[in-house]
C-alpha cells in the first residue's frame, strides 16, 4: 500500500514533467535561413539567442572590418559610454548610437550582433571597427587584423 502511493505520486510528477517539456518544445520556432540581398530593401528574419525573430536589412557586402587596440579600454566613446574591448560594440561613421548591426564573416559565415557606440574608423577603406571580442568570435585566424564582412541592420 505504501509503495503504491509512492509509485502513483512519481507517475503523476513524470506526467506533468513530460507534458511541460513537450509544450515548451512546441513553442520553439525553427530558424529561417538568411539570404543576403544586394539591395538595402531586402528584409530577412532569423531567430535570435532568446528565440525571438530578428528583422534584418542588408546594408553593405564585402567591406573591410578591423578591431580596436587595447589602449582604448576605459576611455570614453563618442556616445559617452566607457569603451571595453570584451563587449560586443562597434564604431561606425554614419549609424546612430544604439543601432544594432549583424556583422558576418564572408569566409566562414560566423556572425555577431554589435551595438554602435562610437565613431570611426578613420582609416580609408575600412567600414567598421569591432571590439576585440566581437572580431575574434567571427575570425578563423586569430592573428589577423582585418576581415571582409557583410553588415546588416537589425531593426525592431
Amino acid at each position: 500500500m505504501k509503495y503504491k502511493l509512492t509509485i502513483m505520486l512519481l507517475a503523476g510528477i513524470a506526467t506533468v514533467f513530460l507534458s511541460s517539456v513537450s509544450f515548451c518544445h512546441s513553442q520553439v520556432k525553427k530558424a529561417q535561413p538568411f539570404v543576403a540581398g544586394d539591395t538595402i530593401k531586402k528584409v530577412a528574419v532569423i531567430d535570435s539567442a532568446d528565440g525571438l525573430p530578428l528583422k534584418l536589412k542588408s546594408y553593405k557586402q564585402n567591406v573591410h572590418a578591423s578591431y580596436y587596440a587595447d589602449k582604448f579600454n576605459g576611455r570614453s566613446t563618442a556616445s559617452g559610454s566607457k569603451f571595453n574591448n570584451s563587449h560586443y560594440t562597434a564604431a561606425h561613421r554614419k549609424f546612430p548610437f544604439g543601432t544594432k548591426l549583424k556583422v558576418t564573416n564572408k569566409e566562414n559565415g560566423k556572425f555577431v550582433i554589435v551595438e554602435v557606440t562610437d565613431r570611426g574608423p578613420f582609416v580609408k577603406g575600412r567600414e567598421i571597427d569591432l571590439t576585440r571580442r566581437a572580431f575574434k568570435d567571427i575570425c578563423d585566424n586569430k592573428t589577423c587584423g582585418g576581415l571582409k564582412v557583410t553588415i546588416d541592420v537589425v531593426s525592431d
